[in-house]
């Protein structure tokens, strides 16, 4: 029997424990930088692959699995673990127990996906050569992301991997199917805090009153100049406000508000002058009605890049694995990911696993309370991640 065969079947025949181990973690889910009950799990699980490992960033877990000549080269394997501020509406056996918190974003998967992996490659290491790193990542959901903790606490030293894969949920793709796309894929993702102060009172005293309620809504308008005339057209760039607070009254307007929205884009010198046009604008405008404007701009992830090569790979890995009619091509995303931080480091592959499955009604988005997966994926999920990552292993020198 083939590796590849061998990989197939052996992920065929544990997909009922990956489903018992998506269960629990959906069961148990904790947020960002909290994940301690996850990271015992992973521990737990690790030791009975005898797959030695060690903590990282408090709540990370990195294992490392030798094959043959195992100083050889290494190929790192990416899971995040924490879930959402989401109270879940699904009424399944394994919804959260913990209130208010949800796995609306398949982290759950995730980790039971590297998990499953781990499984298969621990019992193949005399099938390759080299070391694959286990890499169970917190806090991808909070700034500053868990990945650059990790990264400054040494995930990418000791061995150093060759090349990192990464592999996240996709609803919109049917389960069964997997999507790729090379070159930059997400964007850069920066948070914008603001608050505009006037003067309140009496809303049938307008001239006495300096409107904060009026300025604010200058301001997010003329904001989206910056978009539409100062980004060149090729460069996609998305400035969004979804929280506005003017807590006055039909008769009463505030004395301030405060607002929050997003920067993104895919280019790193417009990105750094977009946040200056932002504020020069609101500041100068907001003076200019006669308030004052205190604008914080924080700086998130950076953009995602699947390097041209390992994408490559990884996506012939997945049609062996899999048949070309079950690997699709992705356009670019404005959504963010700290998996970018790993992109801006070294060679690196963010593919997306399909969850979707009409006739069972599994059709909701991520980040929603009725956020489901088609449990099929699992299986797929585990054994095409250990499949690329044997498959970079052989070409790893070549990368």
């Amino acid at each position: 029997m083939s590796l590849l065969e061998t990989i197939k079947s052996r992920a065929k025949d544990i997909h009922p424990e990956l489903v018992e181990l998506r269960h629990h973690l959906h069961a148990h889910p904790e947020l960002s930088f909290q994940e301690y009950e996850t990271s015992q799990f992973v521990k737990t699980q690790l030791d009975k692959l005898k797959i030695p490992y060690q903590s990282m960033a408090d709540t990370g877990v990195v294992g490392l699995i030798e094959g043959r000549n195992p100083t050889s080269k290494t190929i790192a394997l990416r899971a995040d673990m924490d879930a959402l501020p989401i109270q879940e509406t699904n009424n399944v056996v394994y919804k959260s127990q913990n209130d208010g918190v949800m796995h609306a974003c398949g982290h759950d998967v995730h980790t039971t996906s590297l998990l499953g992996a781990a499984k298969i490659l621990s019992e193949n290491t005399l099938q390759f050569e080299g070391s694959i790193k286990l890499i169970f990542q917190p806090g991808e959901e909070r700034l500053p992301g868990g990945a650059t903790l990790m990264i400054k606490d040494g995930v990418l030293e000791n061995p150093t991997p060759n090349a990192i894969v990464g592999q996240h949920v996709m609803p919109f793709i049917p389960a069964g199917k997997v999507g790729f796309k090379s070159g930059m894929y997400m964007a850069s993702a920066d948070e914008i805090y603001m608050t505009v102060k006037g003067k309140g009172g009496h809303a049938a005293m307008p001239e006495l009153n300096i409107d904060p309620v009026l300025i604010t809504s200058h301001i997010i308008v003329a904001l989206q100049q910056i978009v539409s005339r100062n980004a060149a057209p090729k460069t996609p760039s998305v400035l969004s406000f979804g929280k506005v607070i003017a807590a006055g009254a039909t008769n009463v307007i505030p004395d301030e508000v405060k607002v929050e929205g997003t920067f993104r884009t895919f280019d790193e010198k417009w990105r750094n002058e977009a946040h200056k046009k932002i504020i020069k604008l609101a500041e100068s405008l907001t003076e200019g009605m006669g308030g004052v404007c205190e604008i914080e701009i924080r700086k998130g992830y950076p953009f995602l890049k699947n390097h041209p090569e390992v994408t490559s790979l990884a996506r012939a890995s997945a049609v062996e694995y899999l048949g070309a009619e079950n690997v699709v091509d992705l356009d670019i995303w404005l959504a963010a990911e700290d998996f970018a931080w790993y992109s801006q480091q070294t060679d690196a592959c963010f593919y997306r696993l399909g969850t979707r499955n009409e006739e069972k009604g599994i059709i909701s988005g991520v980040h929603t309370p009725t956020f489901d997966i088609d449990e099929s994926a699992l299986e797929i999920g585990s054994g095409l991640l250990a499949w690329i990552a044997v498959n970079q292993l052989s070409q790893a020198e070549a990368l």
